[in-house]
Formats: C-alpha cells, sequence, structure tokens
C-alpha cells in the first residue's frame, strides 16, 4: 500500500479512485494489505505510468 500512495500523485484521478476503490472492496471482503491482490494493484498503477 505505501508504494501505490507513494506514486499516487502521479496517477490520474479515475486510475486512482479505481484502485482504491479495488482495494477498499478487497478488504471489506476480509482480505487484507499483503495478499497478492494488492501487489496486482500497484503492478496495474505501474504499467499505467509507463504507457
Amino acid at each position: 500500500m505505501d508504494q501505490i500512495v507513494a506514486i499516487a500523485p502521479q496517477l490520474p484521478r479515475e486510475v486512482l479512485d479505481d484502485i482504491y476503490r479495488r482495494i477498499g472492496d478487497w478488504l471489506a471482503s476480509g482480505g487484507s494489505e499483503d495478499d497478492p491482490y494488492i501487489e496486482q494493484q500497484l503492478r496495474y498503477a505501474k504499467r499505467f505510468l509507463m504507457t
């Protein structure tokens, strides 16, 4: 999560909102911040920045 927060200012608002919504839903459904799903969202954010 810390890495997502660190690159958040570089992301468009729509992308950041989507990532935070997905993570929020994940955590609400019983997931934790250490799950691979959070890493997947980080990879998505990084890929977005590379395009």
